[in-house]
């Protein structure tokens, strides 16, 4: 029987209502020796204590998504075929551009608890040595003939610790606030992508690549993403994609948008830390190396360049505020971090809250990204139709320079200009290349 859904639950509550009943009816009918009687008794309270905290954590699971299956919760998941040295950047030496496309089947989710139009997938890694499950959700307009042409963004959305790619369906409910907030156009129609983070068993992976062990940043930045680009109408460019997180997930997010961006542009971190040590299961934290070499705040510091990317961090104090005020303190542009205090404790039912808002603030920075960019490229239009024509000019004035005469040399060397009688060519010089505005400052936003 699964772990999760209806059936397990109806179980264990008739068994709670079972061992409740028992010693009501056999207490006083239990026979035998005093250490015998005494046993029974004590057994039967013991199933009706052990049958009562089923039920509860049953309940509990199934709200939040904490573990999808019974190998979840006994730790023996193992979701990694091969775990081989990808080097610096998790390639292995190949580049992303000449791997074979990948073509995934999907199946409808048939979980209520995910609401509607969630499909799975199971896929196998081309690089990262991993298989598991990924979970994907199009956006209303996905569909729609008016958008047949047009290429979705997309958000790779990250559970906690310990936590299953439902999490964000199940226990978030992501898809079902975020639709009605992209039919009326408050939130940019992101595709949503849940891939499986828990791989090890009762290790958090810290989402890193540990030679060996696992290679689950390339699993997340690179299989992951290049499945959806293959499959979907999904945008291939960084600045197309985000990636989200609560709790450990949260820590993985602003990792790897920070080392990777190339591939992400945007991270939302909600209740995370920097230092891989504030979750005791993980694999980055237990090892000096890795937890220095892993922690958010010590890649911005030692970055040789600023990695291009906007952040946006919440928590509540030392649970995820401070360790974004600090991630800040030492950015530098292009690097662009907000920080908001939210209230409610590290548990669902504050980060459930935050979808909206979240997901309203990276629709904000998409389009003002986008809307830069397109400054950008008309800038360069510009520049280079002034380019056009001023070389046209001075072809022109280089051809009458030419026919005035003594000055023909000098009129030519002058450009753009009219020459005289004697072909002295006098020309305006070219205008100063523009500059475009672009998203470059730093912004802080929501700090108290």
């Amino acid at each position: 029987m699964s772990l999760t859904g209806t059936p397990f639950f109806v179980t264990a509550a008739v068994l709670a209502v079972v061992a409740v009943l028992l010693p009501l009816a056999l207490w006083s009918r239990v026979r035998g020796p005093a250490v015998v009687r005494g046993a029974t008794r004590l057994g039967m309270l013991a199933f009706a204590q052990i049958t009562a905290i089923l039920v509860v954590f049953v309940a509990v699971n199934n709200v939040n998504g904490l573990y999808d299956s019974w190998d979840d919760l006994l730790g023996t998941s193992d979701h990694v075929d091969s775990a081989i040295d990808l080097g610096t950047d998790g390639l292995g030496g190949r580049r992303i551009a000449d791997l074979p496309k990948v073509k995934q089947t999907f199946a409808p989710v048939d979980d209520p608890a995910m609401g509607p139009g969630v499909r799975r997938a199971v896929l196998k890694g081309g690089i990262s040595g991993v298989q598991a499950e990924v979970y994907v959700w199009l956006p209303p307009q996905y569909d729609d003939p008016a958008h047949k042409d047009r290429k979705f963004p997309v958000v790779e959305l990250l559970s906690g610790f310990p936590g299953s790619p439902k999490s964000w369906f199940v226990g978030m409910h992501v898809n079902e606030q975020l639709e009605p907030l992209m039919r009326n156009g408050t939130v940019e129609p992101f595709i949503l992508v849940a891939p499986r983070s828990h791989l090890l068993g009762h290790t958090d992976t810290g989402c890193a690549n540990v030679p060996g062990k696992i290679n689950a940043d390339t699993w997340l930045s690179v299989d992951v993403r290049k499945m959806v680009t293959d499959n979907f109408r999904a945008a291939t460019t960084a600045d197309g994609w985000s990636v989200a997180g609560f709790s450990s997930g949260a820590h993985c997010a602003t990792k790897l948008a920070i080392a990777h961006p190339d591939r992400y542009r945007f991270g939302i971190s909600l209740s995370g830390y920097n230092d891989p040590a504030a979750e005791p299961s993980s694999l980055t934290g237990k090892d000096p190396g890795l937890r220095h070499a892993h922690n958010p705040l010590t890649m911005l510091k030692t970055a040789q360049v600023p990695p291009r990317v906007t952040l946006l961090l919440t928590g509540d104090g030392a649970d995820g505020y401070e360790q974004g005020v600090a991630l800040r303190e030492v950015s530098k542009p292009p690097t662009r971090i907000d920080v908001r205090q939210v209230y409610g404790g590290h548990r669902t039912s504050t980060w459930v809250r935050e979808v909206p808002s979240a997901f309203q603030w990276l629709t904000q920075q998409y389009r003002a990204e986008r809307a830069g960019a397109a400054q950008d490229e008309t800038a360069q239009d510009e520049t280079a139709q002034d380019e056009t024509a001023q070389d046209a000019e001075t072809d022109a004035g280089a051809g009458t320079g030419g026919d005035g005469g003594a000055g023909a040399d000098r009129g030519e060397g002058f450009g753009a200009g009219t020459d005289t009688g004697a072909g002295a060519g006098s020309g305006a010089g070219g205008a100063g290349d523009p500059v475009g505005a672009g998203p470059g400052t730093l912004s802080v936003g929501g700090r108290p």
